[in-house]
């Protein structure tokens, strides 16, 4: 195995050629800020000794090694824990940790000294000399140059003149998209999921600083000023009650549903240190505590509208159903968005406002029979049409309700976005799936090159 050092000027394109290995070969891969969720207890971490870490025993003497926490920010709140380099230790001990039981992996590590002060970098020279017996590790770094340079077995030098071409060892000009493809070898790491994986994220995401707390506790708050201020709402009020209760349900809601983009960020970059096995399984059942949440606060908007109001007009199971359904088509979205996309924060929040927005313009629930012909018909589309169309005294004014199956037709068009958002991710998979196999057929064939078998010679030996 080989351990592979590149460097380069400030700006010459050192992380850009590292983020190229990763896209081009799945590998193991720690970025020079990695992020992971601030609100993990260190000692909650599956599979993960802490007392290897060198710093470990100041919190085992101080009996903080239970609550310390990762510590960082996410979604704009600063937690305590860890100091940047102490997560940065954290990182590179985890991922050695993992690896320690395969063999032949590819490693990619992004400034590992980065943050770390002089102290602690005997450490990590230890472990990559540890690694470097069973893993291909590939790293860069502008700290401590000349002590890796004397470890490394290879030397990669890029430059910002000419990106087309990079050197390796002795050997000038060599094109840079052969170098990749030569370097990118070593296998998948393979995760084993089990229960803990589960009860990890159990324990990190029902915790006191995982937002579910402060989603209730704003939920209480908020509906309890609801009900101090709605309190005995006559008959002939429902439709003013209904868009109340509406409003503060959403608005309780979004701020768990808007972290959600922050979120899958560190989670993805969590699963590329190999802190949990899958983040597919992980947003999933992120999805599923966000649907949990929005179905108790949908709960709550039910009860708090029936407790208020002195008539039973808006009770029974169609209107509970109802609530939910129309309450899930304006918040899902942001979900499905947040979680399952790669799109900015920014972008989530404008894409995902949109099915609210929509509906305020085309639902004419705020203005029956109003709008252009035609242009009218896309209330159809809208669970809140629908809705109204039960309300007492309202659904009268409501132009085309259905005289059956209402409640279908409203669950239906709640469901109509996560129905298209299904059918593009599936599309988009059988796109990205045939055009990785031209890409792959596209590298076998580059890899039957006398300069590529010239190359892995250089850098493995007589191991290529």
């Amino acid at each position: 195995m080989t351990l592979t050092v590149c460097v380069g000027a400030s700006g010459s394109g050192k992380t850009t050629f590292l983020n190229d290995v990763h896209k081009s070969h799945k590998c193991t891969y720690i970025r020079q800020y990695h992020n992971l969720r601030p609100y993990i207890k260190v000692s909650a971490i599956p599979a993960f000794d802490p007392i290897q870490l060198p710093y470990w025993d100041i919190y085992v003497n101080e009996k903080k090694d239970k609550s310390i926490l990762v510590g960082g920010t996410i979604a704009g709140q600063f937690m305590a824990g860890l100091s940047g380099g102490q997560r940065k230790l954290l990182l590179f001990e985890l991922i050695f940790q993992r690896t320690a039981s395969q063999d032949n992996l590819l490693i990619v590590l992004d400034e590992p000294f980065a943050g770390v002060t002089d102290d602690f970098v005997p450490f990590i020279v230890g472990r990559l000399n540890e690694m470097r017996k069973k893993h291909n590790i590939l790293l860069v770094t502008n700290d401590h140059v000349e002590t890796l340079k004397t470890m490394a077995d290879n030397t990669v030098i890029v430059s910002a003149i000419d990106r087309t071409k990079v050197k390796i060892n002795e050997k000038e000009g060599v094109d840079r998209d052969t170098a990749l493809l030569a370097m990118s070898i070593g296998d998948e790491y393979t995760q084993n999921s089990n229960n803990q994986d589960l009860k990890f994220f159990l324990d990190v995401e029902l915790s006191k600083n995982g937002g579910v707390f402060g989603v209730a506790g704003f939920a209480v708050f908020s509906f309890g000023l609801f009900l101090l201020t709605f309190w005995n709402s006559n008959g002939g009020s429902e439709p003013l009650v209904l868009i109340a209760a509406g409003i503060v349900s959403f608005f309780t809601a979004n701020p768990y549903f808007l972290q959600l983009t922050d979120w899958r960020i560190y989670q993805n970059e969590e699963a590329e240190a190999l802190l949990h096995s899958s983040k597919m399984m992980n947003k999933m059942l992120k999805f599923g505590l966000t649907m949990t949440i929005l179905v108790v606060i949908c709960s709550l908007q039910y009860g708090v509208i029936n407790a208020c109001l002195t008539v039973d007009t808006l009770a029974g199971s169609n209107f509970y159903f109802g609530i939910l359904f129309d309450s899930l088509s304006l918040l899902i979205t942001i979900a499905l968005l947040g979680l399952f996309t790669n799109m900015s924060f920014e972008a989530v929040q404008i894409f995902g406002g949109m099915p609210f927005l929509m509906m305020i313009f085309f639902s004419t629930t705020f203005s029956p029979g109003a709008g252009i012909n035609g242009l009218k018909n896309l209330r159809y589309l809208f669970a809140r049409f629908y809705l109204w169309c039960m309300v007492p005294g309202y659904g009268e004014l409501m132009e085309g309700c259905p005289e059956n199956n209402n409640m279908l037709y409203l669950i239906l068009a709640s469901l109509t976005v996560p129905i298209l958002f299904v059918c593009y991710k599936g599309a988009k998979a059988v796109y990205n799936k045939a055009k990785g196999a031209q890409a792959m057929t596209s590298r076998r064939e580059s890899m039957k090159t006398y300069e590529f078998a010239e190359l892995q010679l250089e850098l493995f030996g007589q191991k290529a």
